[in-house]
């Protein structure tokens, strides 16, 4: 009965703001909509992108260049909050939990200094803006000992990249599990719609919440079996942007830490009759979320950044870095409605102390310091791990799958290595990054001969990959590709069958997949894109155990016209500075 009683007390929030999340207003009313820039922003013929369209424009080669770059700074920091009311330390981007929205236009310039401000104690850092394509920018794609070596602390680093792709996304530091400590935010690209909407209401952040530091986290983890090591930490919350109740009664004894009951949820609020925009990201560390609304149906308008023939569902699903947009219509009730707003990590697939996040929804007459009374959809829990059945993503702009150049196939697996600690592999490696040496600057070198353990895959002068992912082991995977997105062919239960493909004319695309324990998936991509490109999974744990391998596109043209700029190898001197006079302690992959 504890979470029932703080839920309907933290309507009113027995903390502030700045108490449970700093600077950000993210689960306030006073959240913004967006766009947040129109004012200062040149449209063209109404928008930026003229005629391009959704259904006929291929969004992967007519980006417009729209000549605006849109600059942000970023100070990283470590600060102390309460996001469900029990107080920690994490870190802070500018002060703020989840940390502040990046916008822009589709072909606008996105420009952020990083400033690495991180001490007690100090570590390095990086960032990434997940699910771009970075054509012509591997540099930028913001992973440490692959494009760039980390920032420095005490430095800083300007990204600079072509918002090439619209709509949904989010940026996170790439720096061990680091963004588990609080380094996130939205990134939201506006461009042609495929479906009508009347406000944009914009992120809604999917986190799954630990109480303990994330380093400590890593430390259990990777620590031997015989030593207490953790492989399946369980999350101790389920936050919605960045708030939620946590019953402190069941904090454990000996654990002094302050706590308060009832510190607040998030708010939405709805205009009556109106259809509203929802950007779903889960920017969780393992949870897969399970998200509905009470009463109201949702209309799937695109996954990741792939707008898609919309369908409606109670229940969206979404594995770590997946983001899914839905529309919602304001009709179920009158205009003093009030709503619950539900993401539950799914139980059969992750290990959750309290896997139910709420927030509220009022309609514009709604009082907003009462509970909403609404109940949830009845619908179970297939226990399946696993995304939507592919045949309901249809892609809006068609392209058709390719004759594959080359086909690799690939396990995820685990082992228990000689000191005891239990390690993921992909393709039978446990992955473990030198930070010193980035591959991308390697490449350029002509130097194409890596040490087994960063798991790198040169996939030479192949024009189409087919990547088969079996997965025998006992857990789901988001696996993540960098640089592309996947046409996803076939995932099922049990390894591929070698023949059986879906909607090959127009499969579903994507950037982050889930596979099923005990299952597959196979996708395929066009090496259109030379670089180095990380492909891993999701999960922050199972990447910091070796989950993940680099894959190497074209290293003959990286070699020959690649235009690294020389800001890149200065990551690489900061650092080399740094760790000549400061051991740094790199207990995972590192990625």
């Amino acid at each position: 009965m504890g979470n029932v009683v703080t839920t309907i007390l933290g309507i009113i929030g027995a903390m502030t703001q700045q108490q449970t999340n700093g600077a950000s207003l993210w689960g306030t009313l006073q959240a913004p909509t967006f766009p947040l820039f129109l004012t200062n922003n040149p449209l063209p013929n109404g928008f930026p992108w003229g005629s391009l369209t959704a259904a006929g424009s291929n969004p992967y080669t007519q980006a417009p260049n729209t000549g605006v770059i849109r600059s942000y700074d970023f100070t990283i920091s470590r600060g102390t909050i309460a996001p469900d009311g029990y107080q920690k330390s994490v870190i802070l981007i500018n002060g703020q939990f989840p940390g502040p929205a990046i916008e822009a236009n589709w072909g606008d310039t996105i420009q952020v200094t990083v400033n690495n401000q991180i001490t007690g104690p100090e570590e390095g850092t990086s960032m990434h803006w997940h699910g771009l394509l970075q054509t012509g920018t591997p540099w930028m794609d913001g992973v440490p000992a692959v494009g760039q070596c980390p920032i420095a602390p005490g430095s800083s680093f300007t990204y600079q990249f072509q918002a090439s792709l619209y709509g949904t996304t989010w940026y996170h530091s790439h720096y061990s599990a680091q963004y588990s400590g609080g380094l996130l935010g939205p990134l939201i690209i506006h461009g042609p719609s495929n479906a009508n909407y009347d406000i944009d209401l914009g992120p809604v952040f999917l986190t799954d919440y630990y109480h303990t530091e994330y380093f400590q986290i890593v430390e259990d983890i990777m620590k031997p079996l015989t030593d207490g090591g953790n492989p399946k930490p369980a999350s101790d919350n389920n936050l919605i942007n960045g708030k939620m109740n946590f019953d402190c009664s069941t904090v454990a004894a000996g654990d002094t830490t302050p706590c308060t009951d009832g510190a607040g949820i998030s708010k939405f609020k709805f205009t009556t009759g109106k259809t509203h925009r929802l950007r779903l990201i889960n920017a969780g560390s393992e949870g897969i979320q399970r998200f509905s609304i009470d009463g109201h149906n949702l209309t799937v308008t695109a996954n990741d950044f792939v707008p898609i023939q919309p369908y409606t569902t109670k229940v969206v699903t979404l594995g770590i870095g997946q983001r899914t947009d839905v529309l919602v219509t304001a009709n179920a009730g009158n205009a003093q409605s009030a709503w619950w707003m539900r993401s539950n990590i799914s139980a059969p697939c992750t290990e959750a102390n309290q896997p139910n996040a709420l927030a509220a929804i009022y309609y514009d007459k709604a009082v907003t310091t009462q509970a909403p009374t609404s109940t949830a959809w009845n619908v179970p829990d297939p226990g399946t791990c696993a995304n939507d059945d592919l045949s309901l993503t249809v892609p809006y702009y068609s392209i058709a799958a390719a004759t594959p150049s080359t086909t690799k196939t690939m396990v995820i697996d685990y082992i228990i290595n000689a000191t005891g600690s239990f390690l993921w592999t992909l393709d039978g490696t446990s992955a473990r990054v030198n930070y010193n040496n980035p591959v991308l600057l390697l490449a350029e070198q002509g130097n194409l001969t890596y040490p087994e353990e960063w798991n790198v895959k040169n996939f030479g002068t192949n024009t189409t990959v087919r990547v088969v992912i079996n997965n025998p082991s006992p857990a789901a995977h988001p696996m993540h590709l960098h640089g592309h997105n996947m046409q996803i062919l076939s995932e099922g239960a049990g390894d591929w069958d070698g023949s059986s493909v879906g909607n090959a004319n127009n499969p579903q695309r994507r950037d982050v997949q889930l596979v099923r324990a005990g299952g597959h998936f196979v996708m395929q991509y066009s090496l259109d894109n030379p670089g180095a490109w990380p492909f891993h999974c999701h999960i922050a744990w199972h990447v910091s155990g070796g989950l993940y391998s680099t894959f190497l596109e074209r290293p003959a043209d990286i070699a020959k016209d690649s235009g690294i700029p020389m800001v890149i190898q200065e990551t690489c001197t900061n650092w080399k500075k740094y760790t000549n006079a400061d051991v740094v302690d790199q207990i995972d992959s590192g990625v």
